[in-house]
């Protein structure tokens, strides 16, 4: 097994793509998927933005469901492409060209969003995941050739994607009710059964290190969200100097909050998380829970602005719970996945028990107080309490 691809040879300058080495020193994320990983900036901008409006508007139910399922097409379009380039990256012309292929996709996903939210048209959005798999589809199926003891998973990989694609392109000639909901939530549950069932005959060589660093990278891309969220509200508190005394504050709390979960979010090693299939699903799985919780953070401090201005009828209280509960979520989420084994008695009471006094802080008249607060405290212990080295992660 090589530890790099090999050079380009032959008559259109190939490089052979063979599993890499997953012990291999110095492996980083590429310039290539640093660049794939941009188009997802679009596309989970749009999700939130929708679900901003959504929320807004008191579309609680509809918006939230929109937004998760938005949110798994792009989550797994690019969970696919990074476990696959984790093993099988081998950087040349094709590779590339298959790659910007997968980014049109997502593109053209993002354009359907609103559709989605708006008037419950999923046609647009599924031409875009479809175009994405197909090219995904594609790599699996060169992988194959030179995959060895993997050929089997490569194959079950690609057969069972195509297969999938085929049946997403027929749902949507179901009509509205609960026969689309029930083959939408069929087709969502078949899509993350495929690496399971493929994994679990032969594993693909996937490098813990290059893996979580490409997690850790599009975590920092969701989060980045609500920074620009924190800039909307200086922006507005320009513009209305009548309410510069609230949204300067949410401003500032909301810029603390987004540090604090970054800090909580790196804490511990991820790459410990990653060993064995089970292991790996639940790191790689989970993430979704972490990454959606991420995104509609931002959507929250926009709905909190929304209330400020005047632009949205909400109550303090509902405004207030669209930022805690994602907040909540994402951080017993992420102690739950990757610090847990990590963390001794005191990090390990404290994170979950901040997760849960963040529900409380809607009862507190100036937004997010509370919750900054929590995260704060959270932040002192995990400094005062550095985590546990080479603890192996938990089964449960």
């Amino acid at each position: 097994m090589s530890a790099q691809p090999a050079p380009a040879s032959g008559r259109f300058r190939l490089v052979p793509m063979r599993p890499r080495d997953p012990d291999e020193e110095g492996r980083t994320a590429s310039t290539l998927e640093l660049f794939f990983d941009l188009v997802f900036v679009v596309a989970v901008g749009i999700a939130a933005v929708n679900l901003h409006h959504a929320l807004s508007d008191a579309q609680f139910w509809h918006g939230i469901a929109a937004y998760l399922v938005v949110f798994f097409a792009i989550w797994w379009a690019w969970m696919n492409f990074t476990w696959f380039a984790t093993s099988f990256d081998n950087d040349d012309w094709l590779y590339r060209v298959m790659t910007v292929a997968q980014m049109a996709g997502v593109l053209t996903l993002a354009a359907g969003i609103g559709d989605v939210f708006t008037h419950r048209d999923f046609g647009v959005m599924i031409l875009g995941y479809v175009v994405m798999r197909v090219a995904m589809v594609a790599q699996w199926l060169r992988a194959s050739r030179g995959a060895g003891a993997a050929r089997r998973t490569t194959q079950i990989n690609a057969w069972g994607i195509a297969g999938l694609q085929v049946l997403w392109v027929a749902w949507l000639a179901l009509p509205d009710g609960w026969v689309a909901t029930a083959g939408l939530l069929t087709l969502i549950a078949a899509e993350v059964a495929v690496p399971v069932v493929a994994e679990r005959r032969s594993q693909t060589p996937w490098h813990p290190h290059h893996i979580t660093e490409r997690y850790g990278l599009f975590t920092l891309i969701v989060l980045g969200e609500s920074l620009l969220a924190s800039a909307n509200a200086i922006i507005e508190a320009r513009h209305d100097q009548t309410e510069i005394g609230d949204l300067i504050p949410l401003a500032t709390l909301s810029l603390v909050v987004t540090a604090g979960l970054w800090w909580i979010y790196f804490w511990a090693p991820h790459h410990h998380a990653i060993g064995g299939l089970r292991q790996s699903l639940k790191y790689g799985y989970g993430h979704y829970v972490i990454l959606a919780a991420a995104g509609a953070i931002s959507a929250g401090i926009e709905v909190e602005i929304d209330v400020l201005t005047g632009n949205s009828h909400l109550s303090d209280v509902a405004a207030s719970l669209c930022v805690t509960v994602p907040v909540a979520v994402f951080v017993f989420a992420v102690w739950w996945i990757v610090m847990r084994p990590h963390g001794n008695r005191v990090v390990n009471t404290a994170v979950p028990l901040g997760a849960a006094l963040v529900l409380v802080d809607p009862v507190i008249p100036v937004p997010i107080t509370l919750t900054t607060l929590v995260v704060i405290a959270i932040v002192v212990v995990l400094v005062l309490n550095p985590p546990v080295v080479g603890a192996a992660p938990a089964e449960a």
